[in-house]
């Protein structure tokens, strides 16, 4: 495979790979934030849609009822804001490293709540979905291609960096006469 079609692959794999993580983080936010039933959006609905997500967090049994409060009402809009982010295009190697960090720390969290042995429903795409293997399985999934993703993406930033400053290089270089 040439250089170009290699570089071609990469570029089409993050592009479609941010926006499908955005996508995925954006439908996450909106999911936790989306009024229960048949309620019209309104400021009460999503406080009433936050207060349902807390007791989802806190049934991690991690945090302080204070910690819980603040992570069930600040994570839909860091969610909303990473998934605009990846949309965005700017800044891609931090934007793919931000999401796998974040991936990271909800598969461990999963895991350790797992291995305990607690039943509960993991809150990722809002209320109703039972952590078990399945969720495990996806969000492990997810967060091994968000890391492929920055990966990509880094190794996309060295080869443009390489490629610029070889062809400045050229540039300087004397021109010699025949």
């Amino acid at each position: 495979m040439t250089t170009e079609k290699r570089g071609n692959g990469r570029r089409i794999f993050l592009l479609i790979g941010r926006l499908s993580l955005a996508g995925m983080f954006i439908f996450a936010a909106y999911a936790k934030l989306k009024p229960q039933a048949a309620m019209p959006w309104s400021v009460g609905s999503v406080r009433t849609s936050l207060s349902m997500f807390a007791m989802q967090v806190d049934s991690y049994q991690l945090l302080s009822p204070q910690a819980v409060s603040m992570a069930a009402h600040a994570l839909p809009f860091v969610e909303l804001a990473l998934g605009l982010w990846l949309l965005s295009g700017l800044w891609l190697r931090y934007s793919t490293l931000t999401t796998s960090l974040l991936l990271l720390g909800f598969f461990v969290l999963m895991v350790r709540t797992y291995s305990l042995g607690l039943e509960i429903n993991c809150g990722c795409f809002g209320p109703g979905e039972q952590l078990g293997k399945k969720s495990l399985l996806r969000d492990g999934s997810l967060l091994a291609f968000s890391l492929t993703l920055t990966l990509c993406a880094f190794l996309a930033k060295r080869k443009r960096s390489a490629s610029k400053s070889s062809l400045s290089a050229t540039a300087n270089e004397p021109q010699q006469a025949n």
